[in-house]
């Protein structure tokens, strides 16, 4: 079972300047060729083959690299934010007419091993707008900021952490459209609004994913990332 994906791959990435000022973060060189290609061919592996990448900061570097997809046998599409900067939840909400219904998000700076099958599943069967999934972080990789038990996400909340909070935003969500119901065009807003506005209506389900996650979001993660695909002694 599988659902298009759609890739948050418009930000600044201040984290890693100034290698982003002329270079967007989907095409950092990690272990030999764009972080990108790397994404593609995790989710090709996994049955997914209709991607989206939502664009804005050189966008049109991403799309010039990497093209239609057909030499990994997907099709690529790119949506550009326009003017201004959007937000997470702007981004995707101003492209939702040219998405299907559902579809999975990830971030643009993540590596994430899963059972995106069962992860289909799991939303398809739980009849909400939202999933999220999570991991068991314990503030080693970030700060926690998901309070996550018996099954359920009880808390999400990026600004106020607690101590009882255990779990991480792991990077890979399932929407339908619906859960952007309301918002105006050009809202320039956080997908942390989102999360939380489906919790608040019991309109959300969480989904823990045993597998630590890879990000190139700094430049730790970065290095981290690179010693473990070398370790692997793979290119994807």
């Amino acid at each position: 079972m599988s659902l298009p994906v759609v890739i948050l791959a418009g930000g600044l990435a201040r984290r890693l300047r100034p290698m982003t000022e002329r270079l967007p973060k989907s095409l950092a060189d990690v272990a030999g060729q764009p972080f990108a290609i790397h994404q593609i061919e995790l989710l090709r592996r996994h049955g997914l083959t209709d991607i989206t990448f939502l664009v804005s900061h050189l966008g049109e570097m991403i799309s010039a690299t990497l093209g239609d997809g057909a030499r990994w046998g997907v099709r690529l599409r790119y949506i550009f934010d326009g003017h201004k900067q959007l937000g997470t939840g702007g981004a995707i909400s101003r492209a939702l007419p040219e998405l299907d219904d559902p579809f999975f998000v990830m971030y643009g700076d993540a590596y994430l091993e899963c059972d995106y099958g069962a992860i289909a599943h799991a939303f398809l069967a739980s009849g909400k707008r939202g999933l999220v999934t999570v991991y068991r972080n314990e503030d080693r990789f970030d700060r926690s900021n998901i309070l996550f038990a018996d099954g359920r996400i009880v808390r999400y909340d990026k600004q106020h952490r607690t101590r009882e909070m255990r779990h991480i935003d792991y990077g890979l969500a399932a929407f339908r459209k619906s859960a952007f119901r309301g918002r105006t065009e050009g809202e320039v807003f956080d997908l942390a609004a989102v999360y939380e506005d489906l919790l608040a209506h019991d309109d959300c389900v969480g989904y823990e994913v045993p597998n630590r996650l890879y990000e190139i979001g700094s430049a730790e993660g970065l290095e981290d990332l690179r010693a473990y695909l070398a370790a692997k002694g793979t290119s994807a």
